[in-house]
């Protein structure tokens, strides 16, 4: 029979393989991107994998003051990500923004275009106006 403690090993290396794993897609991420609010989203996930090593460490060793300082850890990560989430109010238009003006300018200068090349003389497909083709003081009978 397999004992307590082998069982015990055995979730601990997972669960740190497991970390491991989500560590490197998450520094895929940070480094892709493609946004800052993508970016800052995965840094704020590094500080929660961070917290689950430590965690794990402390279940681990059985040492107490590792739970203080994933507490801590937790804190900064906050305060941080608020702080990022300000830049990136402050800073502006993100780059979804900036795609989504440039899309309606194009869909409105693609309006226009098809306006321009309508005939003139009102809505396409009604009849002309009577003495549309007429010059000079030419009046119809």
């Amino acid at each position: 029979m397999i004992g307590v403690e082998t069982i015990f090993d055995y979730a601990v290396t997972t669960t740190l393989g497991v970390l491991c794993l989500s560590f490197l897609v998450t520094i895929y991420r940070i480094v892709k991107g493609p946004t800052l609010p993508d970016r800052i989203l995965g840094l704020d996930m590094l500080v929660l994998i961070a917290i689950g090593f430590i965690a794990v460490i402390g279940i681990k060793t059985g040492y107490a003051l590792y739970v203080d300082v994933a507490i801590a850890l937790g804190l900064v990560g906050f305060l941080a990500t608020v702080a990022f989430a300000r830049f990136v109010l402050s800073r502006g238009k993100t780059e979804d923004d900036i795609l989504t003006e440039a899309r309606e300018a194009a869909s409105t200068a693609r309006r226009e275009a098809k306006l321009r090349a309508r005939p003139s003389g009102g809505n396409p497909g009604s009849a002309p106006h009577p003495g549309a083709g007429q010059t000079g003081g030419e009046t119809n009978p």
